[in-house]
């Protein structure tokens, strides 16, 4: 039997003085917080968390764990990257349905009142305001935290490259998604191609290229906010979520991409510096001897 959740959210023209209470979950959680490694993981929906006020939007239990809410394994799998690579990890603990931390506040896609095909009633009818809370706290201290990561090793000259980790649903819509894990890019595929080559190789992997999505302005925020607009090397991975909903599979992917990212970013930025050496070297004006009489 479905049993339905607490259904006391606000009435949708209140404005809370404060959306959450001193005892509820921060907005993100970072780990690992004084890793070394360039590799910067995020992940924008690694959390299922409601606001207490909220309640769980009218939701059932049932409705709060499946994908709608949040990236199944998502937040486990970076723990485990950022451990054995030494890298920061920042996690929005968030349900994605209170406010989507990869979409651009005031966006059609930001808070939601119908996800896939699931009505969510506490998103129905939210007056400005009240969406601003959602944005002022938990969207913008999620990403205020990643700005000031990014700030701070840019400031100590720190090379850096971001890492945005997602997880899709097996099914979509009847739909059925045969890849077992998805390279993103979209301006710079640079990352991502280097990447999917190393993927290519691993046996019985299904390798989705800008599958089952593709990075763009419209669809996401992470990526085109923090990784093109500050030209920093950059990729984002989907994961299958039912590769990862248990332990097991989350320490296998985690694995695989502990070993794989940092070779394929170690590879960049070696074609990176063989780059700049033969632009350094086209720029030289040949000497040569004078002609003899």
């Amino acid at each position: 039997m479905t049993t339905l959740c607490q259904r006391s959210w606000p009435q949708m023209n209140e404005t809370p003085d404060s959306l959450l209470a001193t005892d509820e979950p921060p907005p993100f959680t970072v780990d690992n917080e004084n890793g070394t490694s360039p590799l910067l993981i995020v992940a924008d929906h690694a959390g299922k968390h409601f606001p207490r006020r909220l309640g769980q939007l009218g939701l059932s239990n049932a409705e709060c764990g499946r994908h709608i809410a949040w990236d199944i394994g998502v937040g486990a799998v970076c723990c485990l990257i950022g451990k054995a690579l030494n890298a920061v990890v920042i996690r929005q603990n968030y349900s994605r349905l209170v406010i989507d931390c990869n979409r651009t506040p005031g966006s059609g896609t930001s808070i939601l009142d119908l996800s896939e095909l699931t009505r969510v009633p506490g998103n129905i009818g939210l007056s400005e305001r009240h969406k601003l809370a959602r944005v002022r706290e938990i969207f913008q201290p999620y990403h205020d935290r990643i700005a000031t990561e990014l700030d701070r090793r840019r400031e100590a000259a720190r090379p850096t490259a971001l890492i945005s980790v997602h997880s899709f649903t097996p099914v979509f819509k009847t739909v059925a998604r045969l890849w077992h894990v998805g390279v993103l890019y979209n301006r710079d595929p640079r990352f991502a191609q280097i990447l999917m080559e190393l993927l290519h190789r691993e046996e019985g992997l299904v390798l989705g290229d800008n599958e089952p999505y593709s990075v763009t302005d419209a669809s996401d925020y992470t990526i085109p906010v923090h990784g093109e607009q500050r030209d920093l090397h950059h990729v984002a991975l989907e994961i299958r979520q039912d590769l990862i909903t248990a332990e097991a599979g989350q320490r296998k992917l985690a694995a695989l991409f502990a070993r794989l990212l940092p070779q394929a970013y170690e590879r960049l930025i070696g074609l990176q510096m063989l780059d700049a050496d033969h632009e350094h070297n086209c720029c030289i004006p040949s000497v040569c001897s004078p002609e003899r009489g």
